[in-house]
């Protein structure tokens, strides 16, 4: 950590970026909405040579700015220094929010926090979240050895040691581990990280020619937490030290959690002596979801996404139960579906139906682009209207056929992915401006026309979930 804090007295010298004036170029630049609701929470640490550190209060607001907006807020800071290239988000719990830390003494309480990390790893790689623990981890058939097994640990260090979970991606493997380092934390040294971070410090440190820092900052902790251990395949030399390191924590009675995405026989290129020291411990998999536990999570994310978001948030039960039955995965992917959800009914100021949310999350649900065709719009618009599909393409324009024609037109506009030209020729070979204007009349009719809306959820659930059309 020394060479830390002489690295901040150095760049307390230079001039460091104006958040402020930054900030009202987020405002500018995203517009009001989008700033309040997520870049407004961004907080600034510290400022490096090439690099800031900022800090959000979650994982969620973290995640959601870094997919969205990422590239766009280094833009803006790029503006303000040119010579940043990247940027670093650290997740900031309640407790240290509370506290206001400074920036200066930022380095000094994080290690106050029972936590052991190696040089430069707060900076870069805060693996802890406050958020992930054992109070709000959704328990199921298929997850509740592997959480039992984790609260043993938990309560009594080295009873199960290694403490061994794995399970497909997007489980709640990671959540767990998550778990058990913010427990233990409290009255030990613990140490999270991924394989993938272990292999990088101990790359640095061969090149520094530290290896005997970077022995001590592995060996002399309580616990050792290594998430996606199946990342040292083919590693030899990395993975001689992680045997010995692991053998060293064995003897001082530490405790090891590791984390995979297969049980320890099925590893590959992994030592055999390291694959038997895993199985000597408790190995306990985390089985697919079943639909009940897909479902409790939806309920649960979805009424802690309504706490932050109170107004349009009141998804139904059917787009619930039709998220659990149709996403069996991965959690992950689950909850990713439902933030789905939230960020139209954010931009659209409604919650979506169950024919929108089937288009919304179309490459989840692996529906073709083709799967809905013009000609399915066209005959189901024809029986909902009770009009023949030679009337509807004829060249007529009485009022009891143009209002059907626009329907189908606007349909084929919103559930297909055929152009405005592709359109106007599947209706007897209209022009494109004639599509334009029947998506345009028939949107503004919907502002005020409660029947037409009704008639055209109808419509998007015959054509979408039709048998012959079904997803």
């Amino acid at each position: 950590m020394k060479n830390n804090l002489g690295q901040n007295s150095n760049h307390e010298a230079k001039k460091i970026i104006n958040w402020i004036e930054v900030q009202k170029k987020f405002k500018e630049k995203f517009g009001n909405e989008i700033f309040e609701s997520w870049l407004k929470k961004i907080e600034f640490e510290d400022e490096f040579n090439n690099y800031l550190l900022l800090s959000v209060s979650t994982r969620f607001i973290r995640d959601w700015i870094t997919s969205r907006y990422l590239d766009q807020i280094l833009q803006v800071v790029k503006t303000f220094k040119n010579e940043i290239i990247r940027i670093e988000f650290l997740i900031n719990d309640k407790v240290v929010n509370e506290k206001n830390i400074d920036n200066k003494s930022f380095a000094s309480n994080i290690q106050n926090l029972n936590v052991s990390y190696i040089k430069d790893s707060y900076l870069q790689y805060n693996r802890i979240d406050p958020n992930k623990k054992f109070e709000n981890f959704i328990i199921g058939e298929s997850n509740k050895l592997a959480f039992e097994a984790s609260k043993k640990v938990s309560r009594d260090i080295a009873h199960y040691n290694p403490l061994y979970i794995y399970s497909g991606v997007g489980m709640g493997k990671t959540h767990l581990l998550n778990a058990i380092g913010l427990k233990l934390k409290q009255s030990n040294k613990v140490m999270f990280i991924s394989a993938e971070r272990f292999m990088y410090q101990f790359v640095k440190s061969i090149k520094a020619n530290e290896m005997v820092k970077f022995k001590d900052y592995f060996r002399n902790t309580d616990v050792l937490i290594i998430d996606d251990i199946q990342f040292m395949n083919g590693k030899e030399a990395m993975q001689e030290e992680f045997f010995h390191t692991f053998n060293a924590l064995l003897d001082n009675n530490s405790q090891i959690v590791v984390s995979a995405d297969r049980p320890p026989n099925k590893l590959t290129r992994i030592q055999e002596r390291i694959k038997s020291r895993f199985s000597g411990g408790l190995v306990v998999d985390i089985q697919n979801a079943n639909y009940e536990l897909r479902f409790k999570i939806i309920q649960k994310k979805a009424e802690e996404l309504k706490l932050l978001n109170p107004n349009n948030l009141n998804i139904s039960d059917e787009v619930k139960i039709f998220l659990s039955e149709k996403i069996k995965t991965s959690i992950r992917e689950l909850v990713g579906a439902l933030n789905r959800i939230v960020s139209f009914s954010r931009i659209y100021n409604k919650v979506p139906t169950l024919s929108e949310t089937s288009i919304i999350l179309k490459d989840l649900l692996n529906l073709p682009e083709n799967k809905v065709s013009i000609d399915i719009i066209q005959t189901e618009v024809c029986k909902f209207f009770k009009i023949s599909k030679n009337e509807m393409l004829s060249s007529r324009r009485s009022r009891y056929l143009v209002r059907p024609r626009q329907t189908a037109i606007y349909l084929a506009k919103s559930l297909t992915s055929k152009s405005l030209p592709e359109i106007g020729r599947a209706f007897s070979n209209r022009d494109h401006t004639t599509v334009i204007h029947s998506v345009k009349t028939i949107d503004k009719l919907r502002k005020n026309d409660s029947e037409l809306n009704t008639n055209i959820d109808i419509l998007k659930n015959k054509i979408i979930f039709n048998k012959d059309n079904e997803i």
